[in-house]
């Protein structure tokens, strides 16, 4: 096994796998009626997308964990075998796979809102934690999306202090300011204690902060967190450390078809560049190149086309 702070060895993703149904809509929504809209079922999952991403770099050893429901864990298994990610899934008996709506405006912005079904992915619990899940790793990732049910926040209390006591570096994704307003500012920090790189969008940083400004807000969290860097989309990426912003990486030219997935790409990539032993602003750099390529495409991950297995819904890569 390579040493924690050196290149090498395996990322761990844990975090949530989800069933997206996308729906692109051209102009506003009319409600009490019908909206036009391009319809498609893909794989999705903050969690799951980011060990995809995190996978297409070669020599980039991959695993997940997450939890699915019996009506489509085989699919989701192959879908994360075809995109080179090591499927560690836990079968929830009683809960079927988590669902997420994404209606996506076919406009220029491709902005999208979610409807979210969490299912089985927020039932990951200690129960499915063993610290041998860390043999071989070198760097772990918790989906933010952990943070917000309370089986998944004792998983991530467990799993960080298995990694702190191996000397493997955390990351984590804020991944929602809904759900992060609900939770509470401060007791998302306090369960974050002990982790090494956030990677916040814009709005998750502001809102983590109370600040305005997103320059602002990444040095203010980087007193807290050894490593922060912020999701700026079309404005790019701020890594930033001990109180001050030390690097501002432009963003890549992209017309936005689906922005569903666009920051879980950065954090695959970015993650993916750090066990290759790249800096952290070189490491943005590749994170924004992800970022563009996911924006370009109709779901949150690279596509790994796999036909629907019999009895499944139509699902597409």
């Amino acid at each position: 096994m390579t040493g924690a702070d050196g290149a090498g060895g395996a990322l761990l993703v844990v975090g949530d796998v989800i069933t997206d149904v996308v729906a692109r809509h051209h102009g506003p929504l009319a409600p009490g009626t019908d909206t036009a809209a391009a319809v498609r079922t893909v794989p999705g999952g903050a969690g799951a997308n980011v060990a995809c991403w995190a996978a297409l770099r070669a020599g980039t050893e991959v695993r997940f964990l997450g939890r699915v429901g019996t009506d489509t864990a085989a699919w989701h298994e192959r879908q994360l075998m075809a995109a080179g990610v090591r499927p560690l899934l836990v079968v929830d008996p009683r809960a079927p796979t988590g669902t997420v709506i994404c209606l996506v405006d076919a406009g220029a912005s491709a902005e999208r809102t979610f409807l979210t079904d969490s299912g089985a992915s927020l039932r990951l619990d200690t129960d499915d934690w063993s610290p041998a899940l860390l043999d071989g790793v070198t760097r772990l990732h918790l989906s933010g999306y952990l943070f917000f049910s309370e089986p998944c926040r004792a998983l991530v209390s467990v799993a960080v202090e298995s990694a702190r006591a191996r000397g493997v570096p955390v990351s984590v994704d804020p991944a929602s300011t809904g759900f992060l307003a609900e939770l509470g500012v401060d007791r998302f920090l306090s369960l974050a204690e002990g982790v090494d790189v956030l990677l916040p969008s814009r709005d998750e940083a502001r809102l983590l902060t109370g600040l305005p400004g997103t320059a602002d807000a990444a040095a203010t969290l980087s007193r807290h967190f050894p490593l922060v860097v912020v999701k700026q989309g079309e404005a790019g990426a701020l890594v930033a450390r001990s109180g001050a912003v030390r690097a501002r990486v432009p963003a890549k030219a992209a017309t936005p078809v689906d922005t569903t997935g666009a920051g879980d790409a950065f954090t695959g990539a970015f993650l993916a560049a750090l066990l290759a032993g790249e800096g952290p602003e070189e490491a943005a750099a590749e994170g924004c190149r992800a970022g563009a390529r996911a924006v370009e495409r109709v779901g949150g991950r690279p596509h790994t086309p796999v036909a629907a297995a019999p009895g499944t819904p139509d699902v597409k890569a």
